[in-house]
Parts: C-alpha cells; structure tokens; sequence
C-alpha cells in the first residue's frame, strides 16, 4: 500500500513538474552580466542559452573544480 502511494505521488510529481523548465528573466541575466567585463557578450550569450533551454534542447554548463 505504502510503495503504491510513493509510486503514485512521485508519477503525479513527474506529470506536474516534468515539462517546466526554470530560466533566468532578462532581469537576473542583467543582474548576473552586471559584474562581467563584458556585459554585451555575457548577456548575448545567456539569453541564446536560455533559448536554447527553452526549446527542450540540452545546454553545456561547465563545472568549475573548487580550490580551497
């Protein structure tokens, strides 16, 4: 009983959150570029990202290794 209701909650949680992609509004793409060199390029680029996204494509989103 109690793995049917897990089964079934996560299945209605893929149905309701599944085809929702979360990207930056043109105001956080500023906010973000505000501290690059150059906010024309940065802001280009993450808008075409988001574009990208948007679409149902896949996007590459390099990992920067942490050094303490």
């Amino acid at each position: 009983m109690k793995l049917s209701l897990n089964l079934s909650l996560f299945l209605l949680a893929l149905l309701i959150f599944g085809d929702k992609s979360f990207s930056l509004t043109d105001i956080q793409i500023k906010n973000f570029c505000k501290k690059e060199f150059k906010k024309l390029r940065c802001i280009k680029n993450l808008k075409e990202k988001r574009s990208i996204l948007l679409k149902g494509n896949l996007i590459d989103i390099p990992v920067i290794p942490y050094k303490r």
